[in-house]
C-alpha cells in the first residue's frame, strides 16, 4: 500500500493465443518455479480471460494486463498496454 492508503493493481505481462470473442482476449501468464526435490526449474501457465475494449490485441501480442473489479464470470482482469505486436 501506498502512503496515502490505495493499493495498486495487480500488473502481468502474457501472450494472447486467443482473440475470437468480441472485447475478450485469451493471455497465458508463464511463470518458473524449482521443483522441490530435483531443484530444476519448470515452466508454469496460467490462463487469463482479459478485456479488450477496442479489440486491438490480436493472437501472439505480448500484452500487459492488470487487476481489475470482476466484469463477468470469469473477466477480472483489464489490457492496460500492447507490449508487442505480432509480425
Amino acid at each position: 500500500m501506498s502512503e496515502q492508503g490505495q493499493r495498486y493493481a495487480r500488473a502481468l505481462i502474457g501472450e494472447v493465443i486467443s482473440d475470437k470473442m468480441n472485447k475478450t482476449v485469451t493471455v497465458v501468464v508463464e511463470r518458473k518455479v524449482k521443483h522441490p526435490l530435483y531443484k530444476k526449474y519448470i515452466r508454469r501457465s496460467t490462463k487469463f480471460h482479459a478485456h479488450d475494449e477496442e479489440n486491438q490485441c490480436r493472437m501472439g501480442d505480448q500484452v500487459m494486463i492488470s487487476q481489475c473489479r470482476p466484469l463477468s464470470k470469469t473477466k477480472t482482469w483489464r489490457v492496460t498496454k500492447v507490449v508487442t505486436k505480432a509480425n
